[in-house]
């Protein structure tokens, strides 16, 4: 008997701690209705239920706090704030935003009379915005215009304020003060009244850039502001676009963040992919060093700081990569020493004494390469050679490639340098047998990176192009041959030159997609 009585008891407790999300929307007939939630600024759905009357229930146990959303058929939907609290909500449409009552909840009779405020106030402010646009500096309505906007914008304050410190330690007290910019002091001056720096304000600005966030509370990520204030910073009004300074700041920064939070993946995953998917050359660096500091390392626990990402997805993520970050601009790759056409003489790149050098990749019987390889030799030929711009071209040179490799040479009388692992290399690094060259004797020469030169330089597609300044380092890559041209032109005083051959869509793309 009192087994049972405890049995209830503990269901009856279990049933008051349950977080019901009730809604009622007048106007609305029965239909299916989405629970939506945000992570970052991508909208998900989070769970499905009929209403019936105007009335539908969730259950919040299935939710984390954060903004979630009640979506309508026809892509009709309102917002509200959940932090593991009971919340009814009833509205009416159209206007769900402005009709809306809360009946229960601490965090939304907070929210939605702030965000009915601040649309309101917002387009009060466009709208002044509009007609002092049209007006001058010296208009005297243009002064009064500015001032009513002043005064909007210091009304929105005081009532952020208000919410970020009587609100303190609630879900919307964070996410307010999140919308809010960091106040800047007055710079610095000497004695003389004058600026010591004049780039105070940006420097201050974005060294404090994230003091109005709470990097530790993971309800924060599911809201696209955040996501909003990620991107801002990361951007271009924030930072030179430049791999390495984007790097110098997304270390610390992630660096900074709990390991075990959807904060960290939020951050590092979007740091990884934005960068990754950048078409700015030599962004892949970043890419290729978030992959390196986040997913292929290994933790405290011995596991990848990834935890998101799927046991199968290591391999591809981390293979070769080692090699792929020998290959970013701004790096030495690794020298190649290859057969020429004689098959043998060996020549390396590394000892080429050009103030830059084009190391390409090429295979004979691929179709661009057919189109391509003709035109770098017209290049060189007209312009590189005179002026000590040398071409380091590694073709495929293994069995049947071998003769048609050294046939297109001659056909299209190709006088850079041209280089292989050709046939008989290939199989003498592959024979073991007694009596036979063996692999050790051919390292006296060259070197396992230059042999698999095709997993050295990740080359898995053709053409491929290099350009290397006179130091060896990569200046740029993955460029078509009127891409190569004009940079070659320009790092030479010579951009005001005729083209000899003009921008090709079709093969700018081609090369990029080879990136």
């Amino acid at each position: 008997m009192k087994k049972g009585l405890l049995i209830i008891s503990m269901f009856f407790v279990f049933s008051l701690n349950a977080q019901k999300l009730s809604f009622k929307i007048e106007n609305q007939k029965d239909t299916t209705v989405h629970l939506i939630k945000y992570f970052g600024k991508k909208l998900y759905y989070a769970d499905t239920a009929q209403m019936k009357n105007g009335r539908v229930e969730f259950d919040g146990k299935k939710q984390v706090p954060g903004i979630l959303g009640v979506l309508l058929p026809g892509q009709k939907y309102f917002e509200f704030i959940y932090n593991n609290e009971d919340i009814t909500l009833e509205t009416t449409l159209p206007d769900m935003v402005g009709s809306m009552k809360v009946i229960k909840s601490e965090e939304n009779t907070v929210f939605i009379p702030y965000i009915r405020f601040i649309g309101k106030n917002k387009s009060e402010a466009n709208q002044l915005g509009k007609q002092r646009s049209n007006l001058s500096k010296d208009d005297p309505d243009y002064k009064k215009l500015t001032n009513k906007i002043e005064e909007i914008n210091q009304k929105v304050k005081e009532y952020q304020d208000d919410i970020v410190e009587g609100q303190r330690g609630r879900l919307v007290s964070k996410i307010v003060k999140m919308s809010m910019d960091v106040i800047v002091p007055d710079s610095p001056r000497d004695e003389n009244g004058n600026v010591i720096d004049s780039n105070f304000t940006f420097k201050y600005y974005r060294s404090h850039y994230w003091d109005n966030v709470d990097l530790t509370d993971d309800a924060l990520v599911n809201n696209p502001v955040f996501h909003n204030k990620l991107e801002y910073f990361f951007g271009d009004r924030m930072m030179v676009q430049h791999w390495d300074s984007i790097i110098a700041f997304a270390f610390p920064f992630c660096d900074q963040l709990n390991p075990d939070t959807k904060m960290f993946e939020y951050c590092v995953g979007w740091i990884t992919s934005t960068f990754g998917k950048s078409k700015i050359m030599g962004m892949d660096k970043v890419y290729l060093e978030m992959i390196n500091r986040y997913y292929c390392t290994k933790n405290s626990k011995g596991e990848s700081p990834a935890f998101w990402v799927s046991d199968d997805k290591f391999t591809d993520l981390c293979d070769n990569l080692s090699n792929k970050l020998r290959l970013t601009v701004g790096s030495i790759p690794p020298n190649l020493i290859l057969q020429d056409t004689t098959d043998n003489h060996w020549q390396d790149f590394y000892s080429l004494p050009s103030e830059y050098t084009v190391l390409y990749f090429w295979d004979p019987e691929c179709g661009h390469c057919k189109k391509t390889t003709p035109k770098l030799e017209t290049l060189y030929q007209e312009k590189f050679k005179a002026r000590n711009v040398e071409i380091y071209s590694v073709g495929k040179a293994v069995g049947d490639d071998f003769e048609k490799w050294k046939k297109f040479i001659r056909d299209n009388n190709m006088t850079f340098i041209n280089v292989a692992v050709t046939d008989r290399i290939y199989k003498e690094a592959q024979d073991s047998s007694p009596g036979q060259p063996s692999l050790m004797n051919l390292l006296e020469s060259t070197s396992l990176e230059s042999l698999n030169y095709q997993g050295t330089y990740d080359i898995f597609s053709t053409p491929k192009v290099f350009l290397l300044d006179k130091d060896k380092k990569i200046i740029a890559k993955s460029i078509s041959i009127s891409q190569l041209e004009e940079m070659i032109d320009r790092l030479q005083g010579k951009e005001d030159l005729p083209k000899l051959f003009p921008p090709d869509p079709e093969e700018d793309a081609q090369m990029q997609k080879k990136e």
